[in-house]
């Protein structure tokens, strides 16, 4: 599951509201091969799941997640800061062994057998 947290909510609804998104638009958020440390975060507005999407709602919004990228965010919280230095959305990833410096991308922690 994917939670986001308050900050996060009120911007993702602040960002629907003003580009008169429709009213079922959430979030996508998954993984692709690529930055400096081996996957980079996918972040989007979408209001229509795939095929293989789990659905999830933190804060009154949808969140879509590919099960595939699942197992490499599964218990991400999706936070975003407000400082005039670092502001955006920030992802605190427990299966992240590693992130760049601008926290776009990661590596995941190797899994251990026994």
């Amino acid at each position: 599951m994917i939670k986001l947290t308050e900050n996060a909510v009120k911007e993702i609804k602040r960002v629907i509201v003003e580009n008169n998104l429709p009213e079922d638009t959430g979030i996508r958020i998954g993984i692709k091969g690529g930055g400096c440390a081996g996957f980079t975060y996918v972040f989007d507005f979408d209001n229509k799941p795939g095929e293989f999407d789990e659905i999830f709602e933190s804060g009154g919004v949808r969140v879509f997640a590919d099960r595939k990228s699942l197992l490499y965010i599964d218990g991400t919280e999706v936070d975003f800061n407000t400082t005039l230095m670092d502001r955006g959305f920030k992802f605190n990833n427990p299966k992240a062994e590693a992130a760049c410096g601008c926290g776009t991308s990661f590596s995941p922690k190797q899994p251990s057998f026994g």
